[in-house]
């Protein structure tokens, strides 16, 4: 596609992001926990809208009112409770979710309110069993720095998720409440991304910042919206644009449709879906201030300074930082491996116990991946037997001077096979003073060569007992 002027088009964007964060659900104990089990509790509903606080009907929840549909809802009598049958009011707000979404607002220096009201958003597509979606704003007026340009971030919301769709019909939609109450943030940012391309690099620091703190991670646990216009147009918010490649395209396509459209004095304000091709579909028209009002079954949010102070303090780093720490003592990629795996913390465990900083990476990111593709052994059997406590024993040994480097990798080989840890750490060892007169009586015998061409020798007759580091620099020293 021909490379636009996007200033004379007059594009302005913004990203809307929802995170589920990884603890219980928001307004109850509810693990949040998705099943595929069958469920055994089935409720029928239907849902009407309700005016919001300014007295009007939401344009959108109209629209979905006038569908006239019907909605099953599926629970478990072991991890769904009344509060997601709406047969309860909302327990307490979690707070450990509360300090998440504190976290996330400080990390894109944002200004949290020092009273937060919970808020009803009017929801009547079924996904809520309430006709409402639990909502409070956080903070506002935060900012992302993205190649020296300040993109704003309008708000940062902590909310439920809804219920997750799983079969629907023209007259009837199926929903799970296993979903229904997961803590959710919603990050807004303002329309001040002008490019594609900028879009995309906005969606993923926001990534970068969100998967800093404790949310969850895999598919579905990230939903994420794009709002766009275009000189004399109207806004439309594009949905479930997931992959930071297609956001681009997305927006790329939906200028031409927008464009198409003014010609014809068609465009009006809509909400939308976004098609893996690019293309996007019509879904309803756009919500309003009207979905809105007061949840008149819990008191206001108190957030205090010392709660304030108490977060900044211990705000979780980005991935770019830790990196970057990690690269003055490892290589970029046992890096990226050790960050890609989640292993950070069981780095800094072992590090303590023995600290050799390549060794330990490898360990932990790459070599229990080499072993389970050559010995065609299943990943969950890989961090059964290659668990954090095996693997600080062998750091333990190795501290010790009772392994040696080389022979790690053969070791963790033959525990993930199965084989007792303390009988695979039963190898045979070399007394150094030995290897060095062997050395010596080496370079006597067959002078001339070079130092690789000696440690080709030592190590064909010693490979996997010998640490080829001590080796070399033996070798070297009678050569001097």
């Amino acid at each position: 596609m021909e490379k636009r002027d996007y200033k004379s088009i007059g594009l302005r964007a913004g990203i809307e992001i929802h995170q589920q964060l990884d603890t219980h659900k928001l307004f109850c104990g509810c693990p949040s926990l998705l099943r595929q089990d069958k469920p055994d509790i089935a409720v029928r509903r239907k849902l009407y809208a309700a005016a919001g606080e300014t007295g009007k009907v939401d344009i959108a929840a109209a629209y979905e009112q006038s569908k006239k549909k019907e909605f099953v809802y599926e629970g478990y009598s072991d991890t769904t409770c009344l509060l997601e049958l709406d047969e309860e009011p909302p327990h307490q707000l979690n707070e450990e979710a509360l300090r998440i979404a504190l976290q996330i607002s400080l990390l894109l220096n944002a200004r949290p309110f020092p009273i937060i009201q919970v808020m009803r958003k009017t929801v009547v597509d079924g996904s809520n069993t309430s006709g409402f979606q639990r909502t409070m704003l956080i903070a506002k007026n935060g900012w992302l720095d993205i190649n020296g340009k300040k993109i704003g971030v309008q708000s940062i919301c902590l909310e439920e998720d809804a219920a997750r769709i799983v079969k629907q019909s023209e007259s009837e939609s199926v929903f799970r409440l296993d979903r229904l109450g997961i803590p959710l943030v919603e990050i807004a940012t303002a329309p001040d991304i002008s490019t594609p391309e900028e879009a995309k690099a906005v969606a993923l620091k926001l990534g970068e910042i969100l998967r800093s703190c404790k949310v969850k991670r895999g598919i579905g646990t990230i939903r994420q919206d794009v709002n766009m216009s275009i000189k004399n147009g109207e806004r439309v918010e594009i949905k479930g644009v997931q992959e930071p490649a297609l956001i681009q395209k997305t927006i790329e396509t939906e200028i031409e449709r927008q464009l198409e459209l003014l010609k014809q004095r068609k465009m009006s304000p809509e909400v939308r879906r976004a098609e893996p091709d690019g293309r996007t579909t019509f879904l309803r028209p756009l919500p309003g201030a009207a979905r809105m009002y007061p949840e008149t079954d819990l008191p206001l949010v108190k957030i205090s300074d010392k709660l304030i102070e108490e977060t900044r303090k211990n705000l979780p780093r980005l991935k770019h930082e830790i990196r970057a720490e990690l690269e003055e003592n490892i290589h970029s990629e046992l890096a990226s491996a050790l960050l890609k795996e989640n292993k950070l913390e069981d780095y800094k465990v072992l590090i303590k116990i023995f600290n050799k900083p390549g060794t330990i990476a490898k360990m932990l990111a790459i070599w229990p991946k080499e072993i389970a593709s050559h010995e065609k052994l299943p990943a969950e059997k890989i961090d059964e037997n290659l668990s954090l406590d095996i693997l600080e024993t062998i750091a333990e040994q190795l501290a010790k001077g009772k392994l040696e480097e080389s022979q790690v990798k053969k070791i963790m080989t033959e525990i993930a096979k199965g084989r007792p840890v303390q009988e695979a750490m039963k190898v045979e060892t070399i007394d150094a003073e030995d290897i060095e007169q062997e050395i010596k009586n080496l370079v006597k015998e067959k002078p001339g060569l070079t130092a690789n061409a000696y440690m080709g020798i030592i190590m064909q007759k010693y490979k996997g007992k010998i640490d080829a580091g001590k080796i070399i620099g033996i070798i070297k020293k009678y050569l001097a």
